[in-house]
């Protein structure tokens, strides 16, 4: 028995696609709307108006950009993305801006199989492949070309009117809802996800970008004899205020308490996803005027240091890369067993990025060296892999990706757990330093790339637009430790003194130049932390 074809028109398609759009993927977008304009009888005609809207946009954008050629693939493809896009902003409020999808573009396999849950898949399958199928099986009736062009000329007109007599009418909504709450748009499903995704194809073509030199005379002044040894190490989502340094009422740094550290208590980020943060903080440019493209067509710091020939530099990864960093600077990536070897059930422990320093700062030791460290940290969701056994001591933990499904208490424990582990490897690392006291000026530098959402007012993890970050994902971990030569170097009573100041991780490219006496033009005193 042959099955029943569903015959629709281009214009019907179009019609049925978006209010199913509009109708079924929006759900986090609708909850954030009724918290900025509340539930009440004078706003409801204004809900209604706002799913019209929406739906009449997204009605003519599907009408000026298809034919009847690429129609349903075109639906399939939106489909089977928004299935995506919904879940994460629904599950963990995240928003698809042009950086979270940078940094999607970034993640590696490993990554990406710690977001897999069930409850992914059953969204994929419930609204990506099923209304995909739905849509394939339809069998587009073809009229005459001119009967074709004046229906969807109609429709498209028809839709674009709609859509300005609705925000006309409700002017007054719409004046709030563009100027007072603009972040309300960044939750629109499929629009803002498709708008950014062509943003960054269009600014994305990078195949021959060459860095620009930012200076020309660079060195490393004369009187400055002493040899320098310093290891950065870029953390990995830590928020400033689960550390215990910062009067976090868990005791998250039981080894560095006993250090004697600079703990900077007010230190910013520059982005809120490793894809934009790390990149930032590395550029002579500040948040203010950062952007991505600015950032790989230009040098950044370790390009600077490097150019002195004077430091030898290393950066050694358990995180996904460099972003972009150490593009021109020795890399060695241990996020697998075959250069890590500290790794147990597919997880490689940042503590084996420490294996062999000594024998790499033997063999350069007649220069200065630098060497960032970057971690995996607290990369989520999957906190309770970021940490060896011995290393739990909240309980109970949250032991799956879908962070939704746990108390915010059992977060909260494996996300301080994996803290601890950070203590004691940044603990050991300051014990590795210390051997060296004799020989160098000896310092290290920690700073988390951003902070971590943990179910607060139902967001989790990170890479909101920084404009509505909370401050849990803007507010970094970070501290600075010197030895004693450096000690004798720096003004270290001044500097902790200043230590509760407001810092940010602009101030890092003058810091780094700072330590190791690099003279430049595009050095700054006024920004390096060690000189103020």
């Amino acid at each position: 028995m042959k099955k029943q074809e569903i015959k629709l028109t281009q214009t019907q398609l179009i019609i049925i696609v978006c209010l199913f759009l509009t109708t079924f993927y929006n759900y986090a977008f609708t909850m954030q709307t009724l918290n900025a304009f509340h539930l009440v009888l004078s706003n409801m005609a204004f809900f209604a108006s706002l799913f019209f809207v929406i739906t009449s946009l997204n009605i003519f954008l599907s009408t000026v950009v298809s034919n009847h050629y690429t129609l349903k693939g075109m639906f399939i493809l939106i489909f089977l993305v928004t299935s995506m896009t919904s879940y994460f902003t629904n599950s963990y409020g995240v928003v698809m801006d042009k950086n979270m999808i940078r940094n999607l573009v970034q993640t590696d396999m490993h990554e990406s199989l710690d977001l897999l849950s069930v409850k992914q898949v059953v969204y994929f399958i419930v609204f990506g492949l099923i209304p995909s199928f739905f849509v394939y099986r339809v069998k587009l009736v073809k009229r005459e070309f001119k009967k074709e062009i004046v229906a969807k000329l109609k429709l498209g007109i028809f839709s674009l009117l709609f859509l300005g007599a609705n925000i006309f009418a409700f002017s007054q909504h719409y004046t709030s809802f563009f100027r007072e709450f603009k972040e309300l748009r960044t939750y629109i499903n499929p629009t803002y996800w498709i708008y950014n995704s062509v943003a960054y194809v269009w600014s994305t073509d990078y195949t021959n970008v060459v860095a620009a030199p930012i200076e020309d005379d660079v060195k490393i002044a004369d009187t400055n004899s002493s040899k320098k040894l310093l290891i950065m190490v870029v953390g990995e989502a830590a928020r400033a205020d689960h550390f215990s340094l910062n009067g976090y009422k868990r005791e998250t740094n039981p080894l560095l308490k006993k250090e004697d550290i600079i703990n900077f208590s007010d230190y910013s980020s520059c982005g809120t996803s490793t894809a934009y943060s790390v990149p930032c903080m590395f550029s002579i440019f500040g948040r203010s005027d950062y952007d991505y493209v600015k950032g790989i067509s230009n040098e950044n710091v370790l390009d600077v240091l490097n150019h002195t020939d004077r430091i030898s530099i290393l950066w050694r990864d358990n995180n996904s890369n460099s972003k972009g960093v150490a593009l021109r600077v020795p890399y060695e990536d241990y996020k697998h067993d075959t250069m890590n070897t500290i790794c147990e059930n597919g997880e490689c422990r940042d503590e084996g990025m420490l294996v062999g320093i000594d024998e790499y700062i033997e063999k350069h030791s007649d220069k200065n060296i630098l060497i960032i460290l970057h971690q995996m940290g607290n990369h989520g969701p999957a906190y309770y892999k970021r940490y060896p056994k011995e290393f739990l001591k909240f309980k109970p933990v949250c032991q799956t990706s879908q962070l939704e499904e746990c108390s915010q208490e059992s977060i909260k424990n494996a996300y301080d757990n994996a803290l601890l582990y950070t203590d004691y490897f940044l603990s050991k690392t300051i014990n590795l330093l210390k051997k060296y006291d004799g020989e160098f000026e000896t310092g290290l530098i920690y700073m988390s790339d951003h902070g971590e959402s943990l179910g607060e007012h139902g967001i989790y993890l990170h890479g909101l637009p920084y404009s509505i970050a909370p401050d849990a994902q803007t507010k970094v971990a970070s501290i600075m430790w010197l030895g004693k030569k450096s000690q004798e170097s720096f003004n270290v009573e001044s500097l902790k003194k200043r230590s509760d100041k407001s810092y940010s991780q602009d101030n890092l490219f003058h810091t780094l130049l700072g330590f190791f006496g690099v003279e430049t033009k595009v050095y700054d005193s006024s920004l390096d932390i060690l000189k103020r």
